[in-house]
């Protein structure tokens, strides 16, 4: 479905990527893992278009991408509503959502647990409410790819756990390829994903359970 070949991402004289190969086949679950700074997120930056590679070849197949960016929000007073932020998530849209998509909308509200906000503002939400609707955002339209940029930093741990267990029912049920970044993988993983280590250049690529031995040799995220 993904294939990088020998990517480079230069800014300036600074090198924010280098040599980056890798494939990531349908149904795979992906988490990017790596320092700050490390250019986890100019990476799949590069996957939706929003950069491109200063060097080297990114292929991608031709389906309904679901992105979930790590800034939500430039402007905290966003004059829209929550249902009109998630409707702007659907691959067609009218002037204004069918009844049989407000009852989709409702449906997902419901899963995130935030059923009562369907006709706030966004600007009166809190951090963890706006990251919840921007996460439905990305999943109104039932994507093939479904990215995510650091998706739960507002969000409590409770829900978190409850987060990942719907991640995992998509990529098991629907076969949704799933690329996630995040700094802690401690609620996130399952044996059967696999785990690449950033830090300019791809240090580990594979399976959680052979990540978890090249930690063991003295390396460490953070």
């Amino acid at each position: 479905m993904i294939h990088y070949q020998d990517v480079n991402v230069n800014f300036g004289k600074f090198n924010v990527l280098s040599d980056i190969t890798f494939s990531v086949n349908q149904g795979d679950f992906l988490h990017i893992v790596g320092p700050n700074g490390s250019g986890k997120t100019t990476l799949v930056k590069l996957l939706v278009g929003l950069l491109t590679p200063s060097s080297g070849t990114i292929t991608v197949a031709h389906v309904q991408m679901g992105y979930l960016p790590q800034k939500l929000l430039t402007k905290v007073n966003l004059p829209m509503t929550v249902r009109e932020v998630i409707y702007s998530g659907f691959a067609q849209q009218r002037l204004k959502p069918t009844l049989a998509e407000c009852e989709l909308i409702r449906h997902w509200l419901n899963i995130m647990e935030i059923p009562q906000l369907f006709n706030e503002s966004m600007s009166y939400l809190s951090g963890g409410q706006q990251q919840r609707v921007f996460l439905i955002r990305a999943l109104i339209s039932n994507p093939e790819l479904l990215i995510l940029d650091e998706p739960t930093s507002a969000l409590d741990p409770s829900f978190r756990e409850k987060f990942y267990e719907l991640l995992y029912r998509l990529q098991q049920d629907q076969k949704m390829t799933i690329i996630h970044v995040t700094h802690d993988l401690t609620d996130a993983v399952k044996n059967d994903c696999k785990v690449m280590y950033v830090d300019q250049k791809i240090k580990f690529f594979g399976t959680y359970p052979e990540f978890e031995h090249f930690e063991h040799g003295g390396h460490h995220h953070g």
